[in-house]
């Protein structure tokens, strides 16, 4: 019953049924007068807690520098021309 594709009124009145198969992997498109116009996929948790991601974007800062020219101070007079 459930098919790949499913039209717009269709997956109105399945729509409960197709969360499910939704829920289980499956990724169902949605069309309106037989062109694409929406797709259904299953939600995919992105990163992770708080202190994860301050982590995270802690080891992305190692390393990067100003290099040893350029420092806070250079960059306001910079600025200020």
């Amino acid at each position: 019953m459930l098919k790949q594709e499913i039209g717009a009124f269709e997956a109105k009145t399945y729509f409960s049924k197709l969360l499910l198969e939704v829920a289980l992997g499956k990724e169902i498109i949605i069309t309106k007068h037989h062109h694409k116009v929406a797709k259904l996929i299953p939600f995919q948790k992105k990163g992770g807690t708080v202190v994860e991601t301050i982590a995270a974007i802690r080891n992305l800062r190692k390393g990067i520098t100003l290099g040893k020219k350029l420092n806070i101070k250079a960059m306001k007079e910079m600025g200020r021309k």
